[in-house]
């Protein structure tokens, strides 16, 4: 299963970005989307699952979560805006990934056995960090990821 990830869009969805996701079989947003009419955009290319961040503070917003847990490709995924907020074990909780965004910066690791996966700000620049989104691939139980710069 491929998932495609974004985060920090902040009202603007580039055409590469969109681009990157094609292909999607679903797609994971970590927040700060901005606008209201980036979720059904993203919705033209596969399911989406989506949640607020910091600056989603309009009335539209109130419509995502701050966190979700979504079940692809036969496991559990926690999502929530910034990963320094994280108030579980995600291995306890039966968490294979923990998907974030907040810092614009690309990153993943392993920790404990749970992948923790942050696609970087797919909308405008900031300082000198990439724009980038993310994609998931699940085989057989098991997932892989990749950061890609747009």
């Amino acid at each position: 299963m491929r998932i495609g990830v974004i985060s920090d869009t902040h009202g603007l969805l580039r055409p590469e970005a969109v681009e990157a996701l094609r292909g999607s079989e679903h797609i994971l947003h970590a927040g700060d989307i901005g606008a209201p009419e980036i979720i059904p955009e993203l919705r033209k290319i596969a399911p989406v699952t989506a949640i607020r961040g910091n600056v989603d503070t309009q009335a539209w917003a109130r419509n995502f979560a701050e966190t979700e847990v979504v079940e692809l490709g036969g496991l559990d995924i926690y999502i929530l805006h910034d990963a320094n907020a994280i108030d579980l074990n995600p291995k306890a909780a039966g968490f294979a990934v923990v998907i974030s965004g907040h810092s614009h910066k690309p990153k993943q690791a392993m920790k404990n056995g749970v992948l923790y996966f942050n696609p970087g700000s797919a909308g405008p620049r900031r300082f000198n960090l990439p724009i980038s989104v993310g994609r998931l691939e699940i085989v057989d139980g098991k997932v892989s990821a990749e950061i890609l710069e747009i």
